[in-house]
C-alpha cells in the first residue's frame, strides 16, 4: 500500500498574521499571541516584502524571519537532550 507523504507546508495552518493601526505601527501575531510591533518606517518596508510574496506560505515565511523565526521545530528540549 502506498502512502502519499506530505509536505511540511501542506500540513502547517497559518500562525502568523499581521495587523496594521491607523499611526502606521504592524503588530505580528502568532497564534493570536501578539510577539512584535513593528515601527511604521520598519513596517512600510515589512509590508511591501509582503506584497512580494507569491503565496500564503511565502507571507507566512516572511512574517516568520521578521519575528525571529523563533518557531523552527529545531528549539532545543532541554540540557541533557540527545544524551544518555
Amino acid at each position: 500500500m502506498e502512502q502519499k507523504m506530505e509536505s511540511r507546508h501542506e500540513t502547517e495552518e497559518e500562525v502568523f498574521r499581521h495587523q496594521v493601526s491607523k499611526d502606521g505601527r504592524v503588530f505580528l501575531y502568532w497564534k493570536g499571541n501578539l510577539v512584535k510591533t513593528l515601527s511604521e518606517k520598519e513596517g512600510c518596508r515589512f509590508l511591501e516584502r509582503l506584497d512580494q510574496a507569491q503565496d500564503g506560505q511565502q507571507r507566512q515565511l516572511v512574517m516568520a524571519k521578521i519575528t525571529g523565526n523563533f518557531k523552527r521545530g529545531n528549539e532545543r528540549e532541554g540540557k541533557n537532550r540527545g544524551r544518555g
